[in-house]
């Protein structure tokens, strides 16, 4: 053996223990788990991040969203004050109108107390400064007639008719009139009221003093309306003596009384197979003192449909005729109804 070999065997190699060398190894091991767990924790984390990132644009986005949604929110908030302002503008403008409105209404209250006032005067005027004189024209007359026709020849005497038939005629004319300017000023009691009672008590009161005449009357049953039953019995007494008046020259005469109730009003009639007359010149009939037939033919003073007008609308209705001549007449007047009718 050479003496190097000898060096080389000679030579003392540390001794390893294979403890420590396996401790070494499960160390290391650890160590690489730890290693391989920290960076699953790191990828976790690095996810987490991820997501937190997520989140925060998400809630960027969202407050992008919701900062539009204020800016319109505002946008419509301005709008609506602006609306505001033009509806306050609008109605201090309406306020001011109905201010102003007001202010004609009391006006026109005014005036129309004073108009009422001058009514009753001139009707006091009527009642005894014209019917005084008045009467004496027709008195003077009847007497003149009594006690001096034989001083007359004919046609004096058909003078002194004449006045005092017009004296009489005028004194009607009077009476309607105040009863007329009585029914716009009467205060009004309201009512459940039998429209069909007050037409058969009217009939027969005609039939009675008309007992040379046979007329076929036909009568709705059960007809009720809410109003004034004094005003309303006015109303068809005027109607249904132009009926009875109208139909004088007919045979067979006939005289309806009905009704057709709506939702809202109940619209009755009185139609007659009379001497009718002619539509053209309808509007004129319900206005004081209007005729469309001669005196000599059918006397009365033209002022019973301009009463009826009158009390129809004062319960708030409104009135209209319908006729042909020599084919009848249909008057037609409706009430509305009242919310007390129905109780």
């Amino acid at each position: 053996m050479s003496a190097s070999s000898k060096r080389l065997t000679g030579s003392v190699l540390p001794e390893v223990d294979a403890g420590d060398f396996a401790e070494e190894k499960a160390r290391l091991e650890e160590t690489k788990r730890a290693v391989f767990n920290i960076l699953e924790d790191s990828a976790r984390e690095k996810e987490r991040l991820e997501e937190t990132h997520r989140a925060l644009l998400n809630i960027l986005e969202d407050s992008a969203e919701e900062k539009a949604m204020a800016e319109a929110t505002q946008r419509a908030m301005l709008n609506l004050l602006e609306d505001f302002d033009v509806e306050r503008s609008k109605a201090e403008a309406a306020n001011r109108e109905l201010r102003a409105s007001f202010e004609s209404l009391r006006l026109a209250n005014e005036a129309t107390e004073a108009a009422n006032r001058e009514i009753e005067a001139f009707s006091y005027s009527v009642s005894h400064d014209l019917r005084t004189p008045l009467r004496g024209v027709a008195g003077f007359s009847q007497l003149l007639l009594a006690d001096y026709s034989e001083k007359l020849d004919d046609e004096g005497q058909d003078y002194l008719r004449r006045i005092a038939a017009a004296a009489e005629r005028m004194g009607g004319l009077i009476d309607d009139l105040l009863k007329l300017a009585r029914l716009s000023r009467a205060a009004m009691e309201r009512g459940r009221v039998n429209l069909t009672a007050i037409v058969e008590k009217i009939l027969e009161r005609l039939r009675l003093a008309h007992s040379d005449r046979t007329v076929e009357t036909i009568v709705a049953p059960g007809v009720t309306v809410f109003g004034d039953e004094r005003l309303l019995t006015i109303v068809l007494e005027n109607l249904l003596e132009n009926a009875w008046k109208f139909t004088q020259n007919r045979e067979a005469a006939t005289i309806e009384f009905g009704a057709k109730p709506g939702s809202e009003e109940i619209a009755c009639f009185v139609r007659d197979n009379g001497a009718g007359f002619d539509m053209t010149y309808a509007g004129k009939l319900f206005q004081p003192f209007q005729r469309l037939h001669k005196l000599d033919e059918f006397p009365g003073t033209g002022i019973g449909l301009a009463t009826v007008k009158r009390i129809i609308e004062r319960h708030g209705g409104r009135v209209w005729i319908e006729g042909a001549m020599d084919h009848g007449t249909t008057a037609h007047f409706a009430i509305p109804r009242s919310t007390e009718e129905e109780k």
